[in-house]
């Protein structure tokens, strides 16, 4: 676990130990990067080695029993807030800065780690920047984000950044290519995730497989006729997308059907997500706007946003057909 982490993101790793051998252990980190680049891994690892009973050259000895119980998270000390829902609320933050603030189960620094921290709302956000700035005995925090730039500036100002370097994409996908995993599949997963064990997970994975053929079909129907699309939405893509993780995905992979678009239009080199659909995707590039490309990849923001709130899923993608449908226009 620690080699593996310490291969892929060395430069990181070696900050975190040189500032437990120097005892220069801050009060709050953002740990930056991409998905799957292994931020919550090396947070994990720096919390073992910070209540570790034996640590030998700033390293985790990984045998002892708080190192277990880290490695479990289960350890009282460490405490990870994830998003209740579409968002982290305020209800959450409260509740952990008042763990925080008592006197601990057991010897030692508390550490909390904030998953995706970026989806704090306002309210959370607030209460966060009130502890950060009067921080109480031994504690850190490490806020985990995909998108640093959403992260309160306030925020930011208190916290030591940390950035995760993303793998070279090529390599991932010609190590994937040689484990027998096809060429347009491997340019796929590695658009979705960093970590080459769970891009192989995913291309492997026929479910996945599922996903990725629906969301080109929905593409091709709504290229076609608006009520082709809508109708695809009850028929296919919903049956498909029953769990909101699934539709999230989805939704991803909808996202990069667009970025693929808006390289194909302008020209650039960039690896495609879909390589095997390129000559459709170009088709579609010359029927758009940069202005309505730009649109539509926002509406599939925002329905990334509304889909873990309470609008129905189904009213939900009709809308986005809709307004995905608009774009299709001659320029």
């Amino acid at each position: 676990m620690v080699s593996s982490i310490k291969q892929r993101q060395k430069a990181v790793i070696d900050r975190l130990e040189s500032t437990f051998l120097h005892n220069r252990i801050g009060h709050a980190y953002l740990f930056d990067g991409e998905k799957g680049t292994g931020k919550e891994e090396s947070a994990i690892h720096f919390g073992k080695l910070l209540l570790c009973e034996r640590p030998q050259n700033a390293v985790p000895c990984e045998t002892c029993n708080t190192c277990k119980r880290v490695q479990a998270r289960i350890h009282p000390n460490v405490t990870i807030i994830e998003p209740d829902g579409q968002d982290i609320k305020k209800e959450q933050m409260s509740s952990l800065i008042m763990k925080m603030t008592k006197k601990g189960y057991e010897p030692g620094r508390k550490i909390y780690i904030i998953a995706r921290a970026d989806r704090m709302n306002a309210a959370a956000a607030n209460t966060l920047l009130k502890f950060l700035e009067e921080p109480e005995g031994d504690v850190t925090a490490i806020l985990l984000t995909e998108a640093y730039h959403s992260i309160l500036p306030t925020i930011q100002s208190r916290c030591q950044r940390i950035p995760f370097l993303p793998p070279n994409r090529e390599e991932m996908m010609a190590k994937l290519v040689k484990t027998g995993i096809t060429p347009s599949m491997a340019a796929t997963v590695t658009m979705l995730t960093a970590d080459s064990e769970k891009a192989k997970e995913l291309a492997e994975n026929d479910q996945f497989a599922l996903l990725r053929k629906t969301v080109l079909k929905l593409m091709e129907a709504a290229d076609r006729h608006v009520n082709e699309a809508l109708l695809f939405i009850q028929s296919d893509w919903l049956p498909v997308m029953k769990e909101k993780e699934d539709m999230e995905l989805g939704l991803d992979l909808l996202l990069y059907a667009y970025r693929d678009i808006v390289s194909l239009k302008a020209g650039l080199q960039a690896e495609l997500t879909f390589p095997d659909h390129q000559q459709h995707l170009r088709t579609l590039s010359m029927k758009m706007t940069y202005n309505r490309l730009s649109e539509n990849m926002e509406s599939i923001l925002q329905a990334k946003k509304k889909l873990y709130g309470n609008m129905n899923r189904t009213l939900l993608m009709e809308q986005l057909v809709l307004n995905l449908q608009e774009g299709l226009m001659l320029v």
